[in-house]
């Protein structure tokens, strides 16, 4: 346990000291908000006081300003599952420069389990993940909280904290598994480009899942970072989309929950949050025991 617990300190501060990975991991998230600013939040502001248009009573003047809230909300909710991919995985680059450079091997020769180096690995990738989505979690609620909307309830926290914990585990263990497939630094390194490119997509963040045709949407669906896009938004747009579609009809509003992806539909059936929390953890556990097979094939082949 005490050699587990300092391989698990050596990968953080490996982590955390490099600004080069601190800063790529982080990459994705700087895009997105940088899309939303100058290109897609006008857009989806302005979608959302179109539909408000035509009802009576409504002051367009506080419709802009709730569509604005609700649209940074519903983006911030999509920043923290791709911070979670994305720190993993940055996180992870310690381990493919330890077996690329030959330093696992010396950890080896350590009167220490292969297990521990394995968790040791999962686990920083993990905390990490944690920190840095906690971290952003905080920045996202302070910046909603002085454009004017309230905070989010303890038992939202609870509830987003527990969402955090799932999240980074299930990537963690995803990251492990393309890990233990790459071999060297520069494969990885390309295997990132690729992965931040994707995860905006995949979580439905440059374009709203109700908007692509049901081949392409069937398709992100088949994806973790989708379930966790979804029960973050679940929770976190909770307040402001009631306030926003007050008097709506409910069919107005079930249809918009639908489209931007705050509510999911699968197999024909609407999804809960909680539904989304179980199917992350699903793929979560799945990854856990292909990775662990993997470390188990690679410990007889390397005998």
């Amino acid at each position: 346990m005490i050699q587990f617990a300092e391989l698990t300190r050596r990968n953080l501060r490996i982590y955390f000291r490099d600004v080069g990975a601190l800063f790529f991991s982080l990459l994705s998230m700087l895009i997105i908000i940088m899309l939303m600013v100058f290109f897609l939040g006008d857009m989806n502001t302005e979608s959302v006081t179109e539909l408000l248009e035509g009802l009576p009573g409504h002051d367009t003047a506080q419709d802009g300003k709730n569509a604005e809230l609700l649209v940074f909300a519903w983006t911030a909710a999509g920043i923290i599952p791709v911070n979670g991919v994305m720190v993993t995985l940055s996180s992870l680059s310690s381990m493919i420069k330890d077996r690329e450079t030959g330093r696992i091997n010396s950890v080896y020769t350590a009167p220490v389990s292969r297990l521990s180096i394995t968790l040791s690995y999962i686990v920083s990738a993990w905390t990490a993940s944690v920190i840095m989505c906690v971290f952003t979690l905080g920045v996202c609620e302070a910046i909603l909280c002085s454009k004017g909307m309230e905070m989010f309830s303890p038992g939202e926290h609870i509830r987003l904290f527990g969402m955090i914990l799932a999240n980074s585990f299930t990537y963690s263990a995803v990251m492990y598994f393309f890990a233990m497939l790459i071999k060297n630094a520069g494969a990885w390194s390309g295997f990132g480009t690729v992965a931040g490119t994707l995860v905006g997509f995949l979580g439905g963040i440059y374009l709203p899942v109700g908007t692509l045709s049901d081949t392409v949407a069937g398709i992100i669906k088949l994806f973790p970072v989708f379930y966790g896009t979804v029960m973050f938004r679940n929770v976190m747009t909770d307040s402001i989309l009631g306030k926003t579609f007050a008097d709506a009809p409910a069919a107005m509003t079930e249809k918009y929950r639908l489209i931007m992806g705050i509510d999911c539909e699968a197999f024909g059936r609407t999804v809960s949050a909680g539904g989304c929390l179980a199917a992350v953890l699903a793929f979560g556990a799945a990854f856990t025991l292909i990775g662990a097979l993997l470390t188990a094939y690679a410990k007889r082949r390397d005998r």
